[in-house]
């Protein structure tokens, strides 16, 4: 499937689609593409996301309400796990570790924070079911998009129109920004209101 901004396609599905904006990049220039393979673990433990990295199938994102905990749930080795398995990245409502080795490794991961501190291995989530992660209901095969900007999710029946739409809203920015370095203004582009 072809990428789209996140900005352009919270313009385009809603603000609600969009996961709330404690959710960000743990390394620059993170981004990720992909289908929802959501999991529902216990904040402190990290069993479900092991299982995830052998549940889901390749080209997946990984989705994971771990109760906004502030542990580790996720470092180098889930990532050169999930790497091997063809996962495209991690969105988790929790902490992870491990930082410049998941930069180094060029592995997407969108989480709540960061923390060194290690979990317990022993409940195995819910993988596959519909799930609440930044606020927004993720469903197995939602198409999940990941930036600078944040984190949105797109409901799979609307996925392939919204990354349409969106790539003509950015092709179209892509005119106006020509415009405007040629020395037009935004007021005139937009039609905007003027001083009276």
């Amino acid at each position: 499937m072809a990428d789209a901004s996140v900005s352009a396609l919270a313009e385009i599905v809603g603000s609600e689609c969009v996961c709330g904006r404690w959710l960000h990049a743990v390394w620059s220039g993170a981004r990720l593409i992909g289908p929802a393979f959501p999991v529902a673990a216990v904040g402190g433990d990290n069993l479900a996301l092991h299982h995830a990295v052998v549940a889901a199938a390749p080209g997946d994102v990984l989705v994971v309400d771990a109760q906004g905990a502030a542990a580790g749930h996720w470092g180098e080795i889930l990532a050169v796990a999930a790497h091997a398995r063809g996962l495209r990245g991690l969105v988790i409502d929790g902490a992870v570790r491990d930082i410049d080795a998941l930069a180094d490794r060029r592995f997407p991961v969108f989480a709540r924070g960061i923390s060194p501190c290690g979990t317990s291995k022993q409940y195995p989530g819910r993988l596959g079911e519909p799930v609440t992660v930044g606020g927004v209901q993720v469903r197995r095969r939602d198409l999940v998009v990941g930036d600078a900007d944040g984190v949105v999710v797109v409901p799979a029946a609307q996925a392939p129109r919204a990354i349409e739409r969106a790539r003509g809203r950015e092709a179209h920015e892509r005119e106006l920004m020509a415009k405007l370095a040629a020395g037009s203004s935004t007021l005139e582009l937009y039609d905007l209101p003027r001083p009276r």
